[in-house]
């Protein structure tokens, strides 16, 4: 049996909204689609969809997506510019680096940039 990841599913109250958000943090087309879902296919990252609901969002996430990107402060900016709000300091290890965004329906997600030489 194979298996393969077709699409991410989000809850939201307003989709249409939502993937606007997604499509312009990382590309791709938003579409529209009958009964209030709504998707976006960024290049080289798996469908988004978004599956409209009637109640909010109310406690932490426990899934999240980790958005890789070469500078952290600079895309936190796009994000924040596209409607996200920031919800934590930028926090460096050995790692790298990672910085907690939340979309405009609340959602967490994290801006990350692998140390040098990891990957």
């Amino acid at each position: 049996m194979r298996a393969r990841l077709d699409q991410i599913v989000v809850d939201c109250q307003e989709p249409a909204k939502l993937v606007r958000f997604w499509a312009g943090l990382l590309g791709g087309e938003p579409v529209d689609r009958a009964m209030g879902w709504s998707h976006v296919e960024p290049p080289g990252f798996a469908r988004l969809a978004f599956q409209p609901v009637a109640e909010a969002k109310l406690v932490k996430n426990r899934l999240h997506l980790d958005i890789e990107v070469d500078d952290i402060p600079a895309a936190a900016g796009r994000a924040v510019e596209l409607g996200a709000a920031v919800a934590s300091e930028l926090i460096v290890d050995e790692q790298g680096g990672f910085q907690v965004l939340r979309d405009p329906a609340g959602n967490e997600f994290c801006l990350v940039q692998p140390a040098p030489g990891r990957a």
